[in-house]
């Protein structure tokens, strides 16, 4: 450093120890304005510089002549313009070049920053000055600027303040004879914690926070218990394009809040008053031994009962109405747990940000089948109603308050969410939640903007000039950044222990790195005393793909690991074309079950038969787990493993358990399974047949080894009138019936935002009666998916647990050229297995609208019969019943559109 450096440099960081700052005054809590600027920023500048550790510096693209120096202002005023000298500086220390090698960690951490001078800053005062403002600058020897950028801090902030990653109490901490209060927020200035007696009304006292310059985190313990009282930060802090700001702030850590979120609430979640009569004794069902033996029901809070009208009024839409035992939603939920459904998968229950908890609109659409009319007034209050499928995480630590009984008290959300559980817990089924790690609400200076307004710059993922990375849809968070990621594990610890959640399932797993999940599978575990499942969403895109952060926890590269991933293989071959499809394609894009070439409709092109075969060794695949190792007869008569075969340019095969695979044909993305097979069946396909396709699909997942996921209302087919994203269409196009009489087809045009672009294509179709299902259709679906479940339920084998079972005991006939390729035929072996129930199983899928037979030389002379869930006699599939074995030539004629199996007895 320079003497001038040295010397301009003192003052500022003599005033960040804390004496120069006058204490935050009791009326800064109650301000009317959720941020109050304390010196404006002159200017906004890019960050194109990125700190590796806690001294060295990348700058991308830059060329290394010329000085380099970092200057700093605790006001924010900094102007650097190429061409002028530095002004509003409060003094700059000098970089040199750096010409060893950059330490290992960094150098694979930042493996993705572009070529550039790396720099090195060698003074030992560097964590005041990441509390100020920090530009670095290429300037000549007369100290004129030639370029200038801002510093991405994530690499110096995890160096310095590693320790943080060990504080075990971030957040509001009662106890009997004090409470405590402490923020991980290393860049700020000044902080103070606001403490409320009520959810409404002026703050009762401020309490300044002391920092600590080993772990970052400020800190205050006040001497008693705020158990029932709310509180807010204020943070002093450096904001891009703002300046010096004074954010008045929840807390990343809230347990729970008021409403819409506006202050945190001071909670012991063990204490006796959070807890439901019963809440410490219950257990959740032994159902699952290993994560293969999951049968899951996606389900939303709100849709499960808000039109239920054996609900009471005040708990529908609401976590109590999973207390109303014999009401026809949970009388459903009972009857599939009874089946053998051992899962319901919560859609987001964290609290999000796109529900207002107080006043939201609940519009009445009306209007003829294919109108305008519904979906015009849904998006009319689309941002002000009461719904939203909640992925979009405001605090993940907090039951959402729009499902309590009272938003105001911070109390309800969770004692009703925790009875929600045990009500579940006591149906027969265990609890997983949906959590959206990957992204926040906002960031920057919003409003809503929690982490982003604490640290600015460090939570979130940033591209090459410094911006939030959106390819999540929005603001990615950065959990390869050690308190971001620290922040996902406590809080999936916190939902495991104190809320009893018995899986987990990622949106967008593939955005975070599979260490992280890895040692989140341990701590869960471990909070937990027990197994807890991991699934969630692998794909691989965006700034992170193919690994170009790190190793992600997608598809590709979870194997080995045991969490699951969702397959898009099975899936789209069962369905036809893409997610993504749009156009003409969503309905010539046909699928191995509803119709590819052999039951074209009026609108697909002609197909040769090898596009079915091709389909159909896909089918086989996703049967056999979506496993790597996993060999067969393809249909060209060669024997591939599954990572041999091909699907979209990657192999089709990428799991190495089938525990690490999620089998589904719909969930509550895209259109669901009954509208898929409305745009793709041809339109003379009746009601009935519509429905038998429905249970060929869903016969799929059932028979698939790994977990079984279902979409709540699949069983019941379930549309949302062809909606192909329904997470902001309101309460009209997420309907669910649980008196079996509609299944919603045709309540209007599907919300023009994802839709109008197809509305030609879509309103014949709705105006379409005769695509309408009868109440008996419904019935016969629900009825046989049960059945499907109860089979499945049976025997273990349907839920092997390694790959090297599933090769010794899966093999599937009617395979090769030969084939009639719109059966799938398969033979489980039980000999000698736990679980298994019987000496061998034979499974038959037949897809086409006529019977086929199918043989299989193994099992000629064998002692077969239909399983005793169809020959019972409330059987949901009485055609399953006319199947038939000829032992004398080992055959099966395999009824049209049909799911059947076949038992064996085990030997004496």
């Amino acid at each position: 450093m320079t003497s001038f450096a040295r010397y301009a440099a003192l003052p500022a960081l003599l005033a960040l120890s804390g004496a120069a700052h006058a204490a935050i005054p009791l009326q800064a809590c109650d301000a009317p304005a959720f941020a109050t600027t304390l010196h404006a920023a002159p200017a906004t500048l890019e960050a194109r510089a990125v700190w590796l550790d806690r001294r060295l510096v990348q700058w991308p693209g830059m060329a290394s002549e010329g000085r380099f120096r970092l200057y700093h202002s605790p006001l924010g005023a900094i102007v650097a313009t190429p061409g002028a000298k530095v002004q509003g500086a409060a003094g700059a220390f000098d970089l040199a070049l750096h010409t060893g090698a950059v330490p290992t960690a960094a150098a694979q951490r930042f493996k993705y920053v572009g070529a550039g001078p790396v720099l090195a800053l060698d003074d030992a005062d560097l964590a005041q000055l990441h509390r100020e403002q920090l530009v670095l600058v290429r300037e000549d020897a007369g100290g004129t600027v030639l370029a200038a950028t801002r510093l991405q801090a994530a690499g110096a902030l995890d160096d310095l303040y590693a320790a943080a990653q060990q504080i075990p109490d971030l957040g509001a901490t009662p106890g009997a004879n004090g409470t405590g209060f402490a923020l991980w927020a290393p860049t700020v200035q000044q902080a103070a914690v606001c403490v409320y007696d009520k959810p409404t009304g002026r703050a009762r006292a401020v309490h300044p926070l002391a920092f600590d310059a080993k772990t970052g985190a400020w800190s205050a313990y006040v001497p008693s218990d705020l158990s029932g009282r709310y509180y807010t930060y204020l943070v002093d802090v450096i904001a891009d394009g703002t300046g010096l700001v004074r954010n008045r702030v929840t807390d990343p850590y809230s347990v729970s809040l008021n409403t819409d979120s506006r202050r945190s609430y001071i909670a012991d979640l063990d204490a006796p008053k959070l807890k439901p009569q019963g809440w410490d004794a219950h257990t959740a069902p032994a159902t699952v031994k290993a994560q293969a033996d999951m049968s899951v029901y996606e389900l939303h809070v709100r849709d499960f009962s808000r039109d239920d009208a054996s609900v009471p009024v005040n708990k529908r839409g609401k976590y109590t109405a999973f207390g109303e035992t014999n009401s026809n939603g949970m009388r459903h939920l009972q009857a599939l747990a009874r089946a053998g459904l051992t899962d319901i998968h919560l859609l987001p229950v964290y609290d999000i940000a796109s529900v207002p908890e107080r006043g939201c609109a609940v519009p009445k659409p009306q209007g003829a089948p294919d109108s305008e009319r519904q979906q015009a007034l849904v998006m009319k209050t689309a941002h002000g109603d009461c719904y939203n499928w909640g992925y979009d995480p405001f605090h993940y630590n907090a039951p959402e308050g729009s499902y309590a009984s009272d938003p105001r008290d911070g109390a309800r959300r969770v004692v009703e969410l925790r009875e929600m559980v045990m009500n579940l817990h006591r149906a027969g089924l265990r609890v997983g939640m949906d959590v959206v790690y990957n992204h926040t609400f906002a960031a920057g200076q919003q409003e809503k903007s929690v982490l982003d307004r604490i640290v600015p710059g460090y939570y979130h993922r940033l591209d090459a000039a410094g911006k939030v990375a959106q390819s999540t849809c929005c603001d990615n968070t950065a959990t390869e950044n050690a308190m971001m990621g620290k922040l996902m594990i406590d809080s999936a610890v916190l939902w495991a222990k104190h809320y009893r959640m018995d899986s987990f399932r990622f949106d967008l797993m593939g955005h975070q790195p599979r260490a992280t999940m890895e040692r989140l599978q341990a701590a869960v575990d471990q909070a937990a005393g027990r197994s807890v499942q991991l699934i969630g969403e692998g794909w691989n895109f965006g700034e992170v793909e193919n690994g170009a952060r790190f190793v992600q926890a997608s598809q590709l590269s979870l194997n080995g690991s045991g969490i699951g991933t969702f397959s898009d293989r099975a899936r789209d071959a069962a369905r036809g074309g893409g997610a993504g499809d749009a156009g003409e394609a969503v309905i010539k894009q046909q699928g191995w079950i509803n119709g590819l070439v052999y039951d074209a409709n009026a609108r697909a092109e002609k197909r040769p038969r090898a596009d079915l075969l091709q389909a159909a060794d896909l089918i086989r695949l996703g049967l056999a787990g979506t496993l790597r190792s996993y060999a067969f007869v393809n249909a060209d008569g060669v024997t591939r493993k599954g990572e041999q075969m091909a699907y979209g340019g990657q192999p089709a095969g990428y799991a190495s358990a089938p525990g690490e695979t999620v089998n589904y044909v719909e969930n509550h993305d895209n259109q669901t399974l009954y509208d898929a097979n409305a745009l793709k069946l041809p339109l003379a396909t009746s009601t009935a047949d519509r429905a038998r396709v429905q249970v060929l699909g869903l016969a799929l997942t059932a028979f698939s080894q790994g977990v079984a996921y279902y979409h709540a209302g699949s069983d019941i087919l379930r549309s949302k009138s062809l909606d192909r994203n329904s997470f902001n269409s309101g309460d009209w196009f997420n309907l669910l019936d649980w008196t079996y009489r509609t299944n919603f087809f045709g309540t209007g045009l599907p919300p023009a935002p994802d839709n109008a672009k197809d509305w030609p294509l879509f309103k014949p179709l709705l105006a379409n009666t005769h695509l309408r299902p009868t109440p008996d259709d419904i019935a016969f679906t629900r009825d046989a998916f049960r059945d499907l479940l109860a089979i499945r339920a049976s025997s273990t084998l349907f839920r092997l647990r390694t790959a090297d079972e599933v090769a010794q005991r899966l093999r599937f006939f009617n395979v090769g050229p030969q084939q009639e390729p719109a059966v799938v035929a398969a033979h489980l072996d039980g000999r000698g297995y736990a679980g298994a129930g019987f000496g061998s199983l034979r499974y038959f899928i037949n897809v086409d609208k006529l019977a086929h037979t199918v043989g299989d030389e193994e099992a000629r002379g064998k002692r077969l019969r239909l399983h005793p869930v169809h020959t019972a006699a409330n059987a949901g599939d009485k055609r399953a019943a006319q199947a038939r074995f000829d032992a004398a030539s080992g055959s099966f004629s395999i009824p049209p559109r049909t799911a059947v199996v076949f038992v064996e007895e085990q030997a004496p």
